[in-house]
């Protein structure tokens, strides 16, 4: 069903911060947020790193809602990227109404969104970045992209993420690493990097010990790893080391059968190990790890292994617009990630002297379509991909009623449309969706099409399920999705948010253990939930079992067709105990 107890892959937590780097007060952040980019790097920035990540096969611009739930619990309480609506506004010191405050949080979503219009898209990513590697000047800067780019959209679904890989070649992605890329498969994949003219990197992933017996493919057999560590890059006459990190929990977060042959993990002690040797052996001046691992990862793995400059950090799409200065034996560590959607370009500048990083400068880009017009190459691309497929991706389903989205830690509109329509079709009593935290919004009076369905849908394991479990399971099954949510030591975090619950409401209480955080579960009628009474269960994306049944788009896609219109009738509630006053929490 998905919800199996998951491995513990890493060790104890980080150290403290050494410090956080304040827009207003630390010249390595100064202008982080917004704008157009300057005519020009400052004299003294020699080198222009570009970032992206998380796009999720987004190649057209669209809406996509900042969570109104991020909860910090423990040590991450208030600090980015636990910070919501005005909370976030006055640690970033951004204006309410803003583009910026648009960009970066849900407030005042509806108007800002006619106001302001969509965001990403790569037609104008590309004329952005374009501009941004001109200043730079020829020689100096470097496109990364830190994975999840080619998953999360009807096409890439039909085409195996080939689509994708296309369009990042077109715009001139040179470094990558991956999370959702892993679940085309372990041959799906190699068909991928085939395709991709650049360097795909991660020092973390490894040969089976029964892969390694047999010879599978790897690059490195005497040490296992299956892909090239890192790449060196000289830019402006410097050395430039990026390391690759995916996500570590591959096999645990989706079906083990995707990678039978290869091991994840976050191994900061081999991190370690591959830092000291580029810096040892290849001299490089600077050290960028481009990391899949979730922020909070990031600033624990920071605290720990030395040598890294930046972590170009994602997978939790938190758009936070200040690197946070992570102390550790060796220094210091900036970490930053890069948003999701397409909505963002990270622009890191770097100041170089041999063997170490002097300065830096970074802003985290908006990325407003109205502002950047389409590049003509990239949107004939993409539309020579969509063309066989648009009669199908362009079918309207139904008008949206209220404003649809999902990311937030426990509830999401679209999760509730998915849940509602589940239950209804399936005749269950119960309906668990997972938390995935992908998936675009759509305003009132929208016509939502299955392009739009797909793009909160679109997996590799797409069958929905019918299952009977206890109330006693139901239950162990929430403690554990949400210990990965609020686990207070980072590295036993997986990302993605609370699991989406359609017929039932519960209390839950981020603060506590495992096991003692959900309570109160009842049925929509106020009915208890008893934990030795079965009850079925519809769900889908199941990690274990077998992907026999009608993918979860029809069944919804049949749901709609029937109603043609999206109303929510019973949203279903989750009561937050112990959060009052949480800067990661703001009630809507």
């Amino acid at each position: 069903m998905g919800l199996t107890r998951r491995a513990m892959l890493a060790g104890a937590g980080a150290g403290a911060l050494a410090g956080r780097a304040r827009a207003a007060t630390d010249p390595a952040a100064a202008n982080a947020v917004g704008g157009p980019a300057p005519r020009g790097p400052s004299p003294a920035i020699g080198v222009r790193i570009l970032h992206i990540t998380d796009t999720h096969a987004q190649a057209a611009p669209v809406r996509f809602r900042e969570p109104a739930a991020n909860i910090g619990v423990g040590a991450a309480r208030g600090r980015p990227p636990h910070l919501v609506g005005e909370a976030f506004l006055q640690d970033f010191h951004l204006a309410p109404g803003t583009s910026a405050a648009h960009a970066f949080t849900f407030l005042d979503f509806e108007r800002l969104a006619h106001r302001y219009g969509p965001l990403g898209g790569f037609a104008h990513l590309k004329t952005l970045i374009d501009a941004l590697r001109a200043e730079a000047g020829p020689g100096r800067s470097l496109l990364v992209d830190g994975g999840d780019l080619t998953q999360g959209s009807g096409l890439a679904n039909l085409t195996r993420g080939q689509d994708m890989v296309a369009l990042a070649n077109l715009l001139g992605t040179e470094v990558m690493t991956g999370h959702w890329e892993f679940t085309y498969g372990e041959a799906g994949l190699r068909a991928l990097l085939a395709a991709y003219k650049g360097s795909f990197v991660a020092q973390n992933v490894f040969l089976t010990d029964e892969a390694a017996f047999a010879n599978a493919p790897a690059f490195d057999a005497a040490s296992g790893r299956v892909f090239p560590p890192y790449v060196i890059r000289e830019l402006g006459g410097h050395p430039i080391a990026v390391i690759g990190q995916a996500f570590p929990y591959v096999p645990i977060a989706h079906p083990k059968r995707l990678t039978p042959d290869w091991t994840f993990g976050i191994h900061p002690h081999k991190l370690q190990a591959v830092v000291d040797e580029v810096r040892g052996k290849h001299k490089v001046d600077a050290v960028l790890l481009l990391s899949h691992n979730g922020m909070d990862v990031d600033l624990a793995l920071a605290a720990r292994v030395r040598g890294i400059d930046v972590i170009l950090g994602g997978h939790t799409h938190d758009a936070v617009p200040v690197p946070q200065v992570v102390g550790n034996p060796g220094g210091r560590t900036f970490v930053t990630n890069a948003g999701t959607a397409g909505k963002f370009v990270a622009v890191l500048d770097l100041s170089l002297a041999r063997g170490r990083l002097v300065d830096l400068r970074y802003r985290l880009l908006p990325v407003f379509a109205e502002q950047h017009r389409a590049d003509p190459a990239m949107a004939a691309a993409i539309a020579h991909w969509r063309a066989p497929h648009a009669a199908m991706l362009g079918e309207e389903l139904a008008e949206v009623g209220p404003l649809l989205y999902r990311r937030g830690n426990f509830t999401g509109s679209m999760d509730q449309v998915i849940c509602d329509a589940l239950r209804t079709e399936l005749d269950a009593e119960i309906v668990l969706s997972p938390g995935f935290r992908w998936g675009n919004s759509f305003l009132p009076g929208h016509k939502l099409t299955m392009e739009d369905l797909l793009s909160e849908t679109a997996i590799t394991y797409p069958s929905v399920y019918v299952q009977t479990m206890t109330g006693a399971a139901l239950k162990g099954a929430m403690e554990d999705v949400c210990d990965n949510l609020f686990n207070r030591n980072p590295f036993y975090q997986q990302g993605g948010d609370m699991v989406r619950l359609g017929g039932m409401d519960y209390a839950c209480a981020p603060r506590e253990k495992i096991g003692n955080r959900i309570s109160a579960m009842t049925l929509n009628d106020g009915t208890a939930i008893e934990a030795s009474k079965s009850y079925k269960v519809a769900g889908w994306a199941s990690v274990s079992l077998p992907q026999d049944r009608e993918p979860v788009w029809d069944v919804v896609a049949r749901h709609l067709r029937r109603n043609r219109h999206i109303v929510i009738p019973r949203p279903n509630r989750v009561k937050l105990i112990g959060v009052a006053g949480n800067p990661g929490y703001a009630a809507t």
